[in-house]
């Protein structure tokens, strides 16, 4: 484990039991099993189109499994009534590979606007406070009245980072938080993931095929392979193992 991480193993905030998922007669999830324990930064590895982001949409609402349980926060999401879902989705914070930022918004409004939509009653000096603190924290204060077309593509991230952790996300879901990032910027990012997961005290999945992003910001890594997680444990766990297509991953993958 990463040092200075506080992680309860007896509170589990994802339990995940025989989760399938196939589209037509494409098999991508075939039996995961999967607990997420608080306050720690689980990471999901495998290549692309393994169902990385299959799994975490499921997590989150935005696609049905085909078996299995799925119990986030103590909610089984499977036949969740809708109106239940939308309250749990506010305790969990999805951080998408694009940012998902508003380009018609400056930086201060795309940050107001989940405040002004899910906690209308706050007032215009404790919305101001939010995303002042919220910037601050992710070092992007100078930006509050930008563009996001302004922003670096790292800029864009933390900014998109920021906006989901406004409304004070249980869970935060990341997904190929370094994709298309220099090494440099993706430094920053993996840094971010973890001051996130101290300061806000935050327990996440981080989805990613960055062996770096796993080693950097990875309290307990698991290898999806075929459909299921086939490799779990710290990040030198994982891959001192003969298996040669675990093999082939790190050395196509890795940079130290």
């Amino acid at each position: 484990m990463k040092e200075n991480t506080k992680i309860d193993t007896t509170h589990k905030v994802i339990t995940i039991r025989g989760l399938k998922k196939s589209f037509g007669e494409l098999d991508v999830l075939k039996g995961v099993d999967m607990d997420l324990y608080q306050g720690e930064n689980l990471v999901v590895l495998g290549r692309s189109g393994t169902g990385k982001s299959v799994l975490i949409k499921i997590i989150a609402g935005l696609l049905p499994p085909d078996e299995g349980s799925v119990n986030v926060l103590n909610h089984e999401i499977t036949g969740i009534k809708e109106k239940e879902m939308d309250a749990l989705r506010l305790k969990i914070g999805f951080s998408f590979q694009n940012s998902a930022l508003y380009d018609s918004m400056t930086v201060r409004e795309n940050l107001e606007f989940p405040l002004r939509r899910h906690e209308k009653g706050l007032s215009e000096n404790e919305i101001n406070q939010r995303v002042e603190e919220l910037l601050e924290d992710v070092g992007l204060s100078q930006t509050i009245n930008q563009m996001p077309s302004q922003l670096s593509g790292g800029q864009r991230k933390r900014i998109g980072i920021a906006r989901t952790l406004i409304l004070k996300p249980e869970i935060m879901l990341y997904d190929e938080p370094t994709a298309g990032l220099d090494p440099i910027t993706s430094m920053d990012i993996n840094n971010l993931i973890n001051e996130v997961q101290q300061k806000f005290n935050t327990s996440s999945i981080i989805i990613t095929h960055d062996l770096t992003c796993a080693k950097i910001t990875g309290d307990r890594i698991v290898m999806l392979l075929d459909g299921q997680f086939q490799r779990q444990g710290t990040f030198d766990e994982v891959f001192t193992t003969e298996d040669e297509r675990v093999k082939a991953f790190y050395d196509y993958n890795f940079t130290d």
